[in-house]
C-alpha cells in the first residue's frame, strides 16, 4: 500500500499528578531525518525511541516532542536554582574570556537565560516520574496513531496517483495516432530533403548519403518513445501502486523516465499536433511528480 510521508498524532497522558504531552509529526524528506525533543532526564530513551521509529518509517522528516509537567498548571514550571547559578557562572566566565581577548560582549537578556537547558524545572517530582516502560508503552500507542494517519493520507494519495496515471492513457494513445497519421507527411518531407541533397551532392559518397538519410528517418521516429510510455512506464507505475513497502524512491526514478520520453517525443515530433500532445503529457507528468514527492 502507498503511505504518505505526512502524518500527525498527539496525546496527553496523566497519572500520579504528572502530565505527559506527546506529539509526533512528519513531512516530506529525501531520507529519514529524526528530531527528538525530550526532557533532559529522559536522554537515555533517545536511542530506544529512534530504533522504534526506524523500524516503522522509511522516509520523512520526523519530529517527536514530549513535555512533562505537573497537572497543576500553576505549578508546572519553576526555576532550578542550582542550574541557574551554574548557567550564570558559565556566562560570566565566557564574558570575562571575551573581554580579555578584546571582543565586544553585549548585555544578556534575562528572558534568554530562562531558556537555557535545565534552568526551568518541569515541576514533576522525581518520585512520581513515570518509568521507562510506561513511557515506551505510551509512545507505542502514539506511533500506532501516527502510522494510521500516514496510511490514511497515503490512501488518498494513491487514488490521486491512480487517476493521474489513467489520464495519461488517452494522451499516449493520441500521440500514437498522430505519429501514425504524420507518416505520409514525414515521407514527403524526407523525399523533398533527398531531392535537395541529390541536387547538390555531386561527388558525394553514396554510402554516406544513405547514412544521412537513415539518420534523418531515425531522428523523426517516435515509435520507441510511445511504446515505452504505453507498455513499460505506465504499467510500472500501476504496479508500484500495488506494491508492498515504501515505493517513493522507485516512483521518483520512474518519473524521470516518464519525463525523458515526453521530452524526446516533443523534440522529434516536427508536427504541431504531436508536439502539443507531448506538451500535455509533460504537464500531466509534472503534476504526477508533485504528488510522488509525498510518497514514502
Amino acid at each position: 500500500m502507498v503511505n504518505s510521508m505526512t502524518g500527525y498524532a498527539a496525546r496527553d497522558v496523566a497519572s500520579d499528578g504528572i502530565l505527559r504531552s506527546w506529539e509526533l509529526r512528519s513531512v516530506n524528506g529525501r531520507g529519514l531525518d529524526m528530531r527528538l525533543r525530550l526532557p533532559d532526564r529522559l536522554g537515555r530513551l533517545d536511542i530506544m525511541l529512534r530504533e522504534r521509529l526506524k523500524k516503522a518509517i522509511a522516509r520523512g522528516s520526523v519530529t517527536l516532542n514530549l513535555r512533562i509537567s505537573k497537572e497543576d498548571v500553576g505549578a508546572a514550571a519553576s526555576i532550578d536554582e542550582a542550574a541557574l547559578l551554574a548557567s550564570l557562572s558559565a556566562l560570566s566566565h565566557v564574558q570575562r574570556s571575551a573581554e580579555a581577548q578584546g571582543l565586544p560582549v553585549g548585555p544578556v537578556d534575562p528572558a534568554r537565560i530562562l531558556t537555557l537547558p535545565g534552568v526551568m524545572a518541569s515541576g514533576a517530582a522525581e518520585e512520581n516520574f513515570p518509568s521507562d516502560e510506561t513511557l515506551l508503552a505510551e509512545f507505542d500507542e502514539l506511533l500506532a496513531a501516527f502510522l494510521a494517519s500516514r496510511a490514511e493520507e497515503g490512501a488518498a494519495l494513491r487514488q490521486t496517483l491512480s487517476d493521474q496515471i489513467d489520464a495519461m492513457d488517452p494522451l499516449v494513445a493520441q500521440a500514437a495516432a498522430q505519429a501514425e497519421a504524420r507518416k505520409g507527411t514525414a515521407a514527403d518531407r524526407l523525399a523533398e530533403n533527398l531531392r535537395k541533397i541529390l541536387n547538390t551532392a555531386d561527388g558525394m559518397d553514396p554510402d554516406r548519403l544513405a547514412q544521412e538519410l537513415a539518420l534523418q528517418a531515425v531522428k523523426s521516429d517516435v515509435t520507441e518513445e510511445i511504446d515505452r510510455l504505453a507498455n513499460a512506464h505506465i504499467p510500472a507505475a500501476r504496479a508500484l501502486l500495488e506494491a508492498d513497502g515504501p515505493v517513493g524512491r522507485r516512483f521518483d526514478f520512474l518519473m524521470q523516465e516518464f519525463n525523458r520520453e515526453a521530452n524526446t517525443l516533443c523534440s522529434k515530433s516536427s508536427d504541431a499536433a504531436l508536439t502539443q500532445t507531448g506538451l500535455d503529457l509533460k504537464v500531466a507528468i509534472d503534476q504526477m511528480r508533485e504528488q510522488v514527492q509525498n510518497v514514502e
